[in-house]
């Protein structure tokens, strides 16, 4: 039974790990046209604690992309100097997009492991009931 804990416990790591990284990802798409901005990237660690599961992982810190910012023409914005460019975001959309549906389906993949876990345990429950 110890062994369908650590499924449901690692799972649902693996779901809030996801999660976090799909609002990383959504926070960059959202301010793709803000000037200045940089890149958010989110790592993760494998987690070893008390229950000795490393199966479990967590969103450990997000950093910022040191690329370049991308070089805007645009006259007329206010943050424009003398020649008429600015700096706009290093976010690339299709990376995002890409990251988002990596996170989407890494989540669903954790999503039909830990419900087969449950069913598993409810099973197990049912046949002591008996």
């Amino acid at each position: 039974m110890s062994d369908l804990l650590q499924g449901l416990s690692a799972a649902l790591s693996g779901m809030n790990a996801q999660a976090t990284r799909l609002r990383i990802v959504s926070e960059n798409i959202a301010n793709a046209d803000t000037p200045g901005f940089h890149r958010k990237a989110i790592s993760f660690e494998s987690l070893v604690g008390n229950t000795d599961d490393s199966r479990a992982v967590a969103a450990t810190r997000v950093t910022l992309d040191q690329r370049p910012l991308e070089q805007v023409y645009d006259p007329a914005h206010p943050l424009a100097d003398e020649e008429g460019y600015h700096d706009g975001s290093n976010v690339d959309m299709m990376i995002e997009i890409a990251d988002a549906r990596e996170a989407q389906r890494s989540y669903e993949a954790n999503l039909r492991m830990f419900d087969q876990s449950r069913r598993m345990l409810s099973s197990l429950f049912e046949l002591l009931r008996r």
